[in-house]
This record gives C-alpha cells, sequence and structure tokens, in this order.
C-alpha cells in the first residue's frame, strides 16, 4: 500500500474510534465498508485486530460498570456465530452476505423505534451474541446486536460493556479466522499501522463522551447501527 492509501486508511480508522469511544461501539461499522473500498486486505483481519486491542481502552477508562454477566451470555452466543460466519464468507457471494447483514440491522433499528423494547436478559444477550458472532466475522461488524441489546442503558455501563464484549469476541472471531488458514502476515502490519490512529481517536472522544451522557447516547447509538447498515447495503448495491 502507498503512504496515501496507509493515511486514507488510518484517517478512517480515527474517525471511527471517535464514535466508538464516545457512543460505545462503531469503529468496525464505519471504518470496514470504507477500509474494504480503499483496500479489502484491511478487512475483516486487520480491522478486528486494531479493534480488539482498542476495546481495551474504554473498558479502563469507566472499569467498574461493565455488565459482566451480559458479557458472558453474549461470548456464549458469539462462539458459535463465528463459526457460522466462517461458513457464511466460504459459501455465500460477499456482496449478499453484505446485503443480508445490512438488513437486519436496518429491521432492528426501526423496530427499537417503533415496538421493540430489548432488555440484557440471558436469552436475548445469547441470540445477539450468536448474531454479533456471525456479522463480525463475516463483515467485522459485530457491534449492532450487542448494543441493541444495551440501548436504555446509561452511557458509562453501554460503553463498558461493550469494551469488555468487543474486545474478548473479537479475539473469538481472530481464532477462528487463524485456524480457518485466513490470517496472513501483511495484515498484522497493517493492524499496526492502523492502531495508532485509533489510540488517537479514543484521547479525542474523551471529552465527548459527556455530552452523550445527558439523554443522547440511545438516538446516538440507533443513528451510528442504521448509517452503519446504509454504507454498507450502498456499497454492496453500487
Amino acid at each position: 500500500m502507498s503512504i496515501w492509501m496507509l493515511l486514507l486508511a488510518g484517517t478512517i480508522v480515527l474517525g471511527g474510534a471517535i464514535v466508538q469511544g464516545s457512543v460505545g461501539f462503531g469503529m468496525n461499522l464505519i471504518a470496514a465498508p470504507l477500509l474494504a473500498i480503499a483496500d479489502p486486505v484491511l478487512v475483516p483481519v486487520p480491522l478486528l485486530i486494531t479493534g480488539s486491542a482498542f476495546a481495551v481502552l474504554p473498558l479502563l477508562r469507566e472499569r467498574g460498570q461493565a455488565d459482566w454477566r451480559g458479557v458472558r451470555w453474549g461470548l456464549f452466543g458469539r462462539v458459535p456465530g463465528a463459526i457460522i460466519g466462517v461458513a457464511a464468507l466460504a459459501l455465500l457471494p460477499s456482496r449478499w452476505l453484505a446485503v443480508l447483514i445490512a438488513t437486519v440491522v436496518l429491521i432492528s433499528v426501526g423496530l427499537s423505534l417503533l415496538t421493540w423494547h430489548p432488555t440484557p436478559v440471558p436469552g436475548t444477550l445469547f441470540t445477539a451474541g450468536m448474531f454479533s458472532g456471525v456479522f463480525g466475522t463475516a463483515a467485522a461488524v459485530g457491534g449492532p446486536p450487542i448494543a441493541l441489546v444495551y440501548q436504555h442503558n446509561a452511557g458509562p455501563t453501554v460503553r463498558s460493556t461493550l469494551s469488555a464484549y468487543f474486545a474478548l469476541g473479537s479475539l473469538l472471531s481472530l481464532g477462528v479466522l487463524l485456524l480457518s488458514g485466513q490470517v496472513q502476515g501483511q495484515q498484522l502490519l497493517a493492524a499496526a499501522v492502523l492502531f495508532p490512529f485509533a489510540l488517537l481517536g479514543f484521547l479525542i472522544s474523551g471529552p465527548l463522551r459527556h455530552l452523550l451522557d445527558r439523554g443522547r447516547t440511545r438516538p446516538a447509538l440507533l443513528l451510528v447501527a442504521a448509517f452503519s447498515a446504509v454504507v454498507l447495503l450502498f456499497k454492496a448495491l453500487a
């Protein structure tokens, strides 16, 4: 990759990191479709590595706020979901897989605005974790299912819980991809280049999270989820 392409990719990750550090998720949602256009080698492995390392930072910043019981149930569901995600990569055309993922996310956001009021109970979390595993492994977009379950919780709980889930869940997806032979040296190097941009985004997000905690966390969460789905859908159909 040229230096200009690396700077472009880093800027994309920077923007996504600012969003995730403020809302609780969104780096992969924003960065994955754009990085796939810039250079397909950046998705999903380098972005999963960068996202997993990044997720540790908000967890440390708001330690003590995470719902570890919810994280556990979400991870139980993510394991079979990751396996299904690998199978989907092998069996389905990437274009229609992206359309399917985007459609599911948009439907979930629409239901949240109308009648669906999910609560973080074991059954819901397991199901959301399974969908998150499929989406995250197949397209590095595993945030919306778990994030939507926590949409009615306080900002610190949302950010720290999602961070714990993403850190561990991304490692699970990476393990499955490694076993399937889809992790290569150039992808590890790309992740090393992208992470400093993610770190800068985390530092910028500090003051922004306090603005969202004034009753704006849920609207921001739904907006990020819907926006990411629209971008993914546009990329697939363009």
